[in-house]
């Protein structure tokens, strides 16, 4: 049972009852990341995340994790390129109070300045944790060769400077921006009734002032570009991005396919050849990724420095493939249905179900419909499949990133 109601102040509220089960997650999401930060901005959204949960009105930092505790129940939030979700799963009996805790962290939060002071060096020391993660490092400089600096471009943590130089009065000036009514949604999913979910969002979210809120427009322009950063660690990380589709495109699910085919798991062509023909890469993958307005097709490898040129050769080749040797009968078989069993899976996670249908009803403004997607999954044809695979990997639009002990960029 599914159900979404609006607020008076714009707060949308939707609610999955999954009887049976003895636990809730609840999520506030909220339409900001990223992608819409201006330069001064950048990284702002990810420090509001972490400041959040540092005191409000009627407790402290760590009154609030004790409150949590105290029920069992747990706390987190994440940014993303274009969200931010405060999320918290409790047993049944504890979700009212596992909502007013997580409602009292985001709506009353202070930003007391020591507690900002304090949070700024850990962001800090995130930012140098990511320059030591170099397969995460060379997907953040991929996206910087794919979209430029801004937009999409934009690292989620920001830069050292800005993180340094954010103060009370630009957190509530990006709050004021971003974090109205109508660009808020609140998900429940598992064993709580939309009746109690509903009344609880609108006791606690009502107090929310319904300000107008102007989307910010993004100018998104791929760049196909090269970046290589320099390392004297022990592999090469390799990442290439091909454009791809927007999110909500029809052809979504035989991107998925051709996505499984070329290197999702253990029976993709990426994997079987690079791994475990050649012994090239401990791992090798690929996945789609889908925005607003664009979306792209990224495949990564980690492998010895010795082995770059012939570990790109043999991705570059594999990649090739799949349009010089068309997928199969067998392989699109096992794809469609390795897409159908991801989505029958998801529904049984409580936190996975959150996160759908409260990030579908953000974007999209609709209810998610899982049957719709299985029709869509069960009506897919190994021709669809074979097009979506003609429409990408061109590699003069690729866009590429290196992190290594290299002097210059592979060729590619």
């Amino acid at each position: 049972m599914i159900e979404k109601r609006t607020l008076k102040n714009g707060v949308r509220v939707i609610v999955k009852r999954m009887e049976g089960l003895l636990s809730v997650t609840m999520g506030v999401l909220v339409g900001a990341g990223g992608a819409f930060e201006t330069d001064e901005e950048d990284g702002i959204s990810h420090f509001i995340e972490h400041v959040q949960f540092k005191g409000t009105k009627t407790r402290t930092a760590f009154e609030i994790s004790d409150a949590f505790d105290s029920i069992g129940a747990q706390v987190n939030a994440f940014t993303g390129k274009d969200m931010t979700c405060y999320y918290a799963k409790a047993t049944t009996d504890h979700a009212a109070e596992a909502f007013r805790l997580l409602a009292d962290l985001f709506l009353h939060a202070t930003f007391p300045e020591e507690e900002l002071r304090r949070e700024k060096g850990v962001i800090l020391q995130e930012i140098k944790r990511a320059e030591d993660t170099p397969d995460d490092l060379c997907l953040d400089l991929l996206a910087q060769a794919a979209f430029g600096k801004r937009n999409y471009g934009r690292t989620i943590l920001g830069p050292a400077e800005n993180v340094s130089g954010f103060t009370r009065e630009d957190i509530f000036r990006y709050k004021r921006a971003l974090y109205c009514p109508q660009n808020i949604v609140i998900s429940f999913a598992g064993n709580i009734s939309a009746e109690e979910a509903i009344a609880l969002a609108e006791e606690e979210f009502s107090e929310l002032e319904a300000v107008p809120y102007v989307k910010r427009k993004k100018e998104i322009c791929w760049q196909a570009g090269r970046e290589l950063r320099t390392k004297p660690v022990e592999q090469v990380h390799l990442a290439i991005a091909f454009p791809g589709i927007r999110r909500y495109d029809p052809r979504y699910p035989a991107v998925q396919v051709l996505n499984g085919v070329l290197g999702d798991g253990m029976s993709s062509r990426l994997f079987k050849k690079v791994r475990e023909e050649l012994g090239l890469a401990y791992s090798v993958y690929s996945y789609p990724s889908q925005y607003e307005e664009t979306g792209a097709l990224t495949v990564y490898a980690g492998v010895e420095p010795e082995n770059t040129e012939e570990a790109l050769a043999a991705i570059e080749e594999v990649i090739r493939g799949i349009r010089e040797e068309p997928i199969t009968e067998e392989e699109f078989l096992r794809g469609r249905e390795q897409i159908r069993a991801g989505y029958i899976f998801s529904q049984e996670a409580t936190s996975s179900q959150m996160l759908l249908y409260g990030r579908n009803l953000l974007y999209a403004d609709e209810v998610y419909d899982l049957e719709r997607r299985m029709a869509e999954i069960s009506s897919l044809k190994l021709a669809d499949v074979r097009a979506a695979a003609e429409e990408n990997f061109d590699f003069a639009q690729a866009a590429f990133a290196a992190v290594g002990p290299l002097e210059e960029l592979p060729r590619l």
